[in-house]
């Protein structure tokens, strides 16, 4: 029993309750940005997702546990691919491409509508962030950033991130549906480069600037994310 009340005593619970709220904002994060791509490829004509149960808000449907480690150590990472059917598109290289930014956009959307709600508590606890109001604001905060993370890597143009379907739907029939089958055998040369932080130096300064401009619009105080989050 001594041994218990020794280990609660020099327990950090602040540091686990940070981990935690950040761990459910990165669900949050995943769990929008797949959904979307389902809706959309669902409002465009292709049902796959639907019948893959995929229409959701259960982070379970769309976790990738590797993708969602690195959210957390890195702030980039991504969830299980949504599955889309090309051949149910009546357009389907304007369609797979509407469908691809659906996700990141959906995630810049979050971002602001996040930051906003951030500058409501703010205003309704008269400008102080303290007792439950720093709780409620780091986990705002926490979708925020992730949020615009995970909207940028995925607008990265290298297979099979969103941002080469956009890229790649200017390429000729053959070249552009060779590239879709070949596309999920590279996963393992992103997930290589994003575990060894290639991309978060550029992307780093890039999410910085754009949390920027959203907090701009949104009158949350930037500097409450740059000293908790170092961006």
């Amino acid at each position: 029993m001594q041994v218990i009340r020794g280990f609660l005593a020099n327990f950090d619970f602040v540091y686990l309750g940070l981990l935690v709220l950040s761990a459910v904002a990165v669900l949050v994060c995943l769990t929008v940005h797949e959904l979307c791509h389902g809706l959309a490829a669902y409002l465009l004509g292709d049902p796959t997702a639907k019948r893959a149960g995929r229409l959701t808000l259960s982070p379970l449907a769309h976790i990738d546990w590797l993708g969602f480690a690195l959210m957390l150590v890195a702030r980039v990472g991504w969830a299980k691919p949504v599955p889309v059917d090309i051949r149910s598109f009546k357009h389907p290289k304007r369609d797979m491409a509407i469908t691809a930014a659906a996700g990141p956009l959906s995630n810049f959307v979050l971002a602001l509508v996040s930051l906003l709600l951030g500058s409501l508590v703010l205003t309704l606890n008269g400008g102080r962030h303290n007792g439950a109001a720093e709780w409620v604001l780091f986990f705002l905060c926490s979708v925020a950033v992730m949020s615009v993370g995970l909207g940028l890597f995925n607008l990265i143009p290298i297979p099979p991130l969103d941002g080469s379907k956009l890229l790649f739907s200017v390429l000729p029939d053959r070249l552009y549906y060779g590239y879709l089958r070949c596309e999920r055998y590279l996963l393992l040369v992103v997930v290589a480069l994003a575990w060894f932080g290639f991309f978060s130096g550029p992307l780093g300064a890039v999410m910085g600037w754009v949390l920027e401009r959203l907090c701009v619009l949104t009158r949350f105080p930037y500097m409450y994310i740059h000293y908790s989050f170092g961006i």
